[in-house]
């Protein structure tokens, strides 16, 4: 986990050094962007679905009922943890949904910065670069439904009091995992390795994962700026981290 922490700073000044500003502002910007927009939208759908389960549900006639300010209490972490979790939950998707549409660029930044590491230039083969997008495609979409269906689970331990109050660090800790098993797999996509030994080989390097996804969502603390950062640094943080194995890989 530390190794892909630091990935990130190997990242900037790799980035720097080697000008590849266009190739991250332009995923950027577009990620930015929808990621307003999206984000505005799903915090107004879970605000109305919560309150609608409340509605529907009585639980807020019968609190008014109890008229206990301890039970309030418990109801109103809970309506905020809920709140939370649907918003990770659909940050999931919009972020899955990104990474299948910006599967041929992630896929390019990867090899270009492998490329530049090792002082020469891949080939440019469009069958395999056509490989490349069907693979990352298919990855984001395996990965999207495993951590939706823990997601979900977690979704209903969230209701529980107390025990409860845990599941946002368990949901994030799940979406970090397998937002860097996507970044991961662009290294080991060519390195020629069958999705079954991507999977294998992440498994068994999970702090890899987690720390390269936990990095990118500590970027979105940082408006605008680290939004337009976040997802370019993170492909060439990942390669940056998986590129001292490739001997060890074999």
């Amino acid at each position: 986990m530390i190794i892909a922490i630091q990935a990130y700073f190997q990242a900037h000044r790799f980035i720097i050094k080697h000008k590849l500003w266009k190739w991250i502002l332009i995923p950027g910007i577009i990620y930015t962007t929808l990621f307003i927009l999206g984000m505005y939208f799903f915090s107004n759908t879970s605000s109305d679905f919560i309150e609608w389960i409340i509605l529907k549900t009585g639980l807020k006639q019968w609190l008014d009922k109890i008229n206990s300010s301890f039970l309030g209490f418990l109801f109103t972490m809970g309506s905020l943890l809920l709140w939370l979790i649907l918003m990770l939950f659909y940050f999931s998707l919009f972020k899955y949904l990104f990474l299948i549409v910006g599967s041929p660029l992630f896929a390019y930044l990867s090899e270009r910065t492998e490329a530049i590491i090792e002082g020469r230039n891949f080939p440019f083969n469009f069958s395999q670069f056509l490989k490349d997008i069907k693979r990352g495609i298919a990855i984001a979409a395996r990965n999207s439904l495993w951590q939706t269906v823990y997601v979900l689970s977690i979704l209903l331990l969230g209701l529980i009091p107390f025990v409860g109050w845990l599941t946002p660090v368990l949901a994030v800790l799940v979406e970090c995992y397998y937002y860097g098993f996507s970044m991961l797999d662009y290294s080991m996509e060519r390195h020629k390795k069958t999705p079954a030994e991507s999977i294998f080989f992440i498994g068994t390097h999970k702090g890899l994962a987690v720390g390269n996804g936990l990095v990118f969502y500590m970027m979105h603390l940082v408006p605008i700026v680290g939004w337009l950062l976040a997802p370019a640094y993170s492909v060439v943080a990942a390669t940056l981290s998986m590129y001292p194995l490739k001997p060890n890989e074999k």
